[in-house]
Parts: C-alpha cells; structure tokens; sequence
C-alpha cells in the first residue's frame, strides 16, 4: 500500500510538472494558451491514470503552481476558474473511466463537459459576488470553446491515442491498484 501511494504521488508530481512546463512552450506563440489549451492534457491524463483524490489535487494545483511559478494563468480572475475547471476535469473522468468503467471517449467528452459548466460557473461567481467584468457565463463557456477548438480537437486525439496506448502496453496494472 504505501509503495502504491508514492507511486501515485510521483506521478502526480510529473503530470503538475508537466502542466506547468507544457504550457511555457505554447506560450512562446501569442495567446497560444488559451488556443491550444496545454494545460488541460497533462491534467486530464492524470484522471485517466490516478484515483479521484489525486486527479483532483493534480487538476487544482497544477494551475495554482503554474500561476505562482510563471505568472500564467493570471491570478485573479482567471486563477479561480481554471483551478474549478481542471479539478472538475481530472476527478469527473477518473469517476468516469475508473469506478464507472465507461470507455475513454465517453469519459474524456463527459468530464470536458463538466469542466467547461463548472468555468461558466465560477464565472457566474466571479461576476455576481466580485463584480469582477467578465462575460455572462453562457458566452464565457462559447468564447473558451470556439477560442480553444483547436486545444480541444488536440484532446480528443490525443488523449485518447495516449491512454490506449499505455493500456495496450499494459502499464497501467501497477498505477490502477488502490485510490
């Protein structure tokens, strides 16, 4: 048990790692964050691999660290929502994938979904109780998929190829013992 849970510690250390530097490179192109949506993959794969309790800590720190370590995400008001966002991601799909054995795309779409909802949410928020200017959340929530098609497109091909892949390989036998 506990050579499982540092494992698992381990390799939520790598995936925040990897949502902290993955984004660095996209942001060498002009708004390339929020186009290509870096962030969201490590962080997603993560919820695939790892049990709900760690998904949610890689989906909640992984921003937070990044914004601390790089200035991106922007702390306020962009912080807030993207930490919902990607703890909503990461723990909806491992429910998904793990407990509920649904397929990869099911889970990868479904937690996109949720993710999504839950950033026009904070949002919501953001705007009613902050009075922070931001969009209603509906156009939020439009604006953040038309913007970050081509981040989502990636996800979806992606994702999907990677998770596959690891469990064809068998590699996950190890990862998927315990939470």
């Amino acid at each position: 048990m506990k050579n499982q849970m540092t494992k698992k510690l381990v390799l939520s250390g790598i995936f925040i790692a990897m949502g902290i530097m993955l984004p660095m490179a996209f942001h060498i192109i002009e708004g390339g964050g929020p186009v290509f949506l870096p962030m969201h993959i490590p962080v997603l794969i993560a919820g695939f691999f790892l049990g709900w309790p760690f998904a949610l800590a890689v989906g909640a720190l992984t921003p937070l660290l990044s914004s601390l370590l790089t200035g991106m995400p922007p702390l306020f008001p962009v912080l807030p929502y993207m930490m919902l966002e990607l703890a909503t991601y990461s723990v909806v799909v491992s429910l998904l994938y793990r407990e509920l054995k649904m397929n990869v795309y099911e889970s990868l779409i479904i937690s996109m979904v949720c993710g999504r909802i839950m950033a026009g949410a904070t949002v919501w928020v953001l705007a009613t109780f902050f009075t922070v200017k931001l969009p209603g959340p509906v156009m939020f929530v439009q604006g953040a998929i038309i913007k970050g098609l081509p981040g989502i497109i990636i996800q979806l091909i992606l994702i999907p190829t990677i998770v596959l892949t690891v469990k064809k390989l068998n590699l996950t036998s190890e990862i998927y013992k315990g939470v």
